[in-house]
C-alpha cells in the first residue's frame, strides 16, 4: 500500500521545519549548498600583505608641491636609454590603421 504524495510533501515540509532546511519539492537547483559556505573573502585578503606607501603615491598626493626623486625609476630610465643607444630597446609603435595583405573571399 503507497502513500499519498500530498501526504509526502506534508511530511517532507514538516521535517524541513524541524531541521531548519529549505523546503525544495521540485528539486530546484537554488545553489544553498553554495550559500551555506563561509566567505573567502576575509581569507584571501589576509593572505596578501598590506600595500605599502611608496613614491608614486607621494608624487600624486602632494603633486608639485613637493618634489621627489625616484632613484629606482631613474636607474630604469637610464637603463633604457643605454639600451636603446645601442639599437636594442622597444620597436616604436605603429602609427596609422593596419594595413590588410590578405586576400578576402
Amino acid at each position: 500500500m503507497s502513500v499519498p504524495r500530498e501526504r509526502l510533501l506534508q511530511l517532507l515540509q514538516t521535517r524541513c521545519r524541524i531541521f531548519a532546511t529549505t523546503y525544495n519539492p521540485d528539486g530546484v537547483r537554488m545553489g544553498n549548498k553554495i550559500l551555506r559556505q563561509r566567505l573567502r573573502g576575509p581569507a584571501l585578503a589576509a593572505y596578501y600583505p598590506r600595500k605599502m606607501v611608496d613614491l608614486k603615491d607621494l608624487t600624486k598626493e602632494f603633486g608639485p608641491a613637493l618634489e621627489f626623486v625616484d632613484e629606482e625609476e631613474d636607474d630604469r630610465q637610464e637603463s633604457l636609454a643605454f639600451l636603446k643607444a645601442r639599437g636594442k630597446g622597444a620597436p616604436k609603435k605603429k602609427k596609422g590603421p593596419p594595413d590588410t595583405k590578405t586576400k578576402k573571399r
